[in-house]
């Protein structure tokens, strides 16, 4: 993966960039081909936040945190990455496995009282 770490209002620290590049070597596992990450780590008085845009050949996920600890600002990012990479690979495997389900068809199912009819009727 190739990584671009770039720091707004904060002196760079390679104790940072090493946090960052280890987090994204974990996930980086979790992707199929070749993908860049940008990673902005900046600071608004007292608010760390810690951008990410994950850019691979068929996806695209940004996430974005801040909290008071930079560190704890880069694992929840990361956490909310893994959500949507996760998110985005069941979503393919539903997709090419046929079996299509949306939200739509649950959300009905589920107003559907267990008799088989509707609430209201």
């Amino acid at each position: 993966m190739q990584v671009s770490i770039s720091f707004k209002n904060i002196d760079s620290s390679n104790a940072l960039k090493a946090r960052v590049q280890e987090k994204l070597d974990k996930l980086d596992k979790m992707l199929d081909g070749p993908s860049e990450a940008d990673v902005v780590l900046s600071v608004e008085k007292i608010r760390q936040i810690v951008e990410i845009r994950l850019k691979g050949d068929k996806f695209q996920v940004h996430a974005k945190e801040e909290s008071e600890n930079m560190y704890a600002s880069i694992d929840a990012v990361v956490d909310k990455l893994k959500l949507q990479i996760k998110k985005n690979k069941e979503k393919i495997r539903r997709h090419l496995s046929g079996d299509k389900q949306s939200i739509k068809s649950d959300s009905f199912s589920e107003a559907l009282t267990p008799d088989g009819d509707e609430e209201g009727a």
